[in-house]
């Protein structure tokens, strides 16, 4: 998983804007919406044991470890628009989303696919 420079920069406001100490993010999936997932994004006070760590651009970002093969190869983006703002997940996993934009539905990554991916890369 990456960050763009705009989710970082947003990720950094909301740790320096907490009331409470927060070192990070923690990104994972729940059940939810008609196409059967969501993206969740919680504060980070302290390290959890098991979950996956990424340290992109300065910012501290934890998945939970039912996430991680749901992620694997998304890049998380800030966007702001006249309407909303928020995060959101450029997911390869990602085989569709419901019309409202509340919930998609992933697929497990293809480790094997990612595998051969790299190999091509540094040959």
């Amino acid at each position: 998983m990456q960050l763009t420079d705009a989710a970082a920069e947003r990720i950094r406001e909301i740790i320096e804007d907490s009331d409470k100490p927060v070192i990070g993010v923690r990104v994972g999936v729940k059940n939810a919406g008609c196409a059967g997932m969501a993206y969740t994004l919680d504060y980070v006070e302290e390290a959890i044991a098991g979950d996956d760590h990424i340290s992109d651009k300065g910012v501290e970002v934890w998945v939970e470890p039912k996430a991680t093969l749901f992620l694997l190869g998304t890049v998380m983006d800030f966007e702001e628009t006249r309407m909303s703002s928020g995060f959101t997940f450029n997911n390869p996993n990602q085989e569709g989303a419901c019309g409202c934009g509340e919930s998609v539905q992933l697929k497990p990554a293809d480790l094997a696919d990612l595998a051969r991916a790299r190999a091509e890369a540094t040959a």
